[in-house]
């Protein structure tokens, strides 16, 4: 079973209207949203320990509440409230009620028990006094402060109620949301099939890590960033390796991906050179719009259909294949996946560098956080590699122009942003 869906993405789904040029972000973001759904089936009843990293294909209700009964929240005595005539006694019942070994009786009115964390409060009481104010004399509690009813308590279902809703379709799942799956005693969800997605890689001059190369040759730095980038957000990789840049070769690799995958990811080729042949196989075999975008590193992003497929065509240089594989790649991946659409948070942090930003193009600046504030790389260079090791998130510019000064606030967005 290949886990693709029986309403696949329409061949025409990325064209752009007539007489559009250069493209926002913004716009170029909420398009390809609007246009993308979910390319994979749903997997029934996994199990709890087969869903880390898993999208949830339907809403989830929880079949009792949590906690389940009202229970103590601290170490203590328990009693009814509220207690307001103090100092006071209450005779001590014989017997406690612990975690997992409840007192089964009713404590009779003005007359307290011992009680330990998280133990059921006994019927007849609501209250918990705290040991540390209190004292036990002779068999009787010795009381000197005031304390409200419920004190110290946590009611049944405070948490989750029996039949809320715990968790909707499209969540990403976590260690944190399979916790709250077993806390209500859930054993298997629905979830997506994962997102099968290919990584190509072409060019004459690009050899993989391991061959030997010439000086005008250079190792390939996108392939593995990207077969990284997948894995890491929870899809499963198909490593469709490196092609030279030869017609047959690359229309041989794109057809490989269409069978094995549902989204592929390229990396150069993708422009209108001679030897642009990924660009040249999509048009000749598919369906394909290079969208120029108004974003810097970056600006040609080509989105086609090849047999079906998806196919996302990333530029050739590191920094801006990294950048596009972020800003476009991240949420449309996400969509595709049955997961939700999700515009990255970002937050304001005052700058430790001045820049002269022309109007435009948006930027994205390689950027990470130091002592409160936000500074960048040294060069915007897209074939920067160590900007990216360098970096922990990216600072994004606007299309204005802009006079950026030392303090001035810029929206940071931390590559945790992205599911990273």
């Amino acid at each position: 079973m290949n886990g693709k869906t029986t309403t696949p993405l329409r061949n025409d789904c990325f064209a752009l209207p007539p007489g559009v040029n250069w493209t926002p972000v913004e716009e170029a973001l909420e398009r390809l949203r609007s246009r993308l759904h979910p390319v994979v089936e749903v997997e029934h009843a996994v199990s709890l320990s087969q869903i880390n990293g898993r999208i949830l294909a339907s809403d989830v209700y929880a079949p009792r509440a949590h906690p389940p009964s009202n229970n103590s929240a601290v170490d203590g005595y328990a009693f009814a409230g509220p207690l307001t005539d103090v100092p006071c006694s209450l005779p001590l019942i014989e017997g406690r009620s612990a975690a997992g070994e409840p007192y089964m009786g009713e404590v009779p009115a003005g007359h307290a028990i011992r009680i330990l964390t998280g133990a059921v409060i006994p019927a007849g009481t609501d209250t918990v006094v705290l040991e540390e104010d209190c004292e036990v004399r002779d068999g009787q509690l010795q009381l000197n402060g005031t304390l409200k009813a419920g004190a110290n308590s946590r009611k049944a279902g405070e948490d989750i109620k029996a039949q809320d809703r715990i968790l909707t379709a499209g969540t990403r799942l976590t260690p944190t949301q399979i916790s709250v799956l077993a806390s209500v005693g859930i054993e298997s969800v629905d979830v997506y099939h994962r997102l099968r997605v290919g990584v190509l890689s072409t060019g004459d001059e690009v050899k993989p890590v391991g061959s030997a190369v010439t000086d005008w040759q250079i190792y390939d730095a996108n392939r593995p960033m990207l077969n990284a980038l997948v894995a890491q957000l929870g899809y499963e990789l198909v490593d469709l390796g490196h092609v030279l840049d030869r017609a047959e070769a690359v229309k041989t690799a794109l057809e490989r991906g269409s069978e094995q995958c549902d989204l592929i990811l390229t990396s150069g080729g993708v422009s209108a050179g001679d030897e642009d042949h990924v660009s040249k196989m999509l048009k000749a075999h598919g369906d394909i719009s290079n969208w120029r975008i108004a974003i810097k590193p970056g600006r040609p992003l080509a989105l086609a259909m090849f047999l079906g497929t998806p196919v996302v065509g990333l530029p050739g240089n590191p920094v801006a294949a990294w950048v596009c594989a972020l800003r476009f790649g991240a949420p449309a991946m996400a969509l595709l996946a049955g997961g939700n659409w999700f515009e990255p948070q970002g937050y304001l942090v005052p700058t430790g560098f001045s820049k002269n930003k022309k109007p435009g193009r948006s930027e994205m600046l390689r950027a990470r956080v130091r002592d409160g504030q936000v500074e960048v790389f040294g060069s915007e260079g897209s074939g920067r590699v160590t900007g990216l090791a360098w970096s922990e998130g990216l600072v994004e510019l606007d299309e204005s122009a802009q006079q950026i000064e030392p303090g001035t606030l810029v929206r940071f967005i931390p590559y945790g942003s992205f599911g990273l």
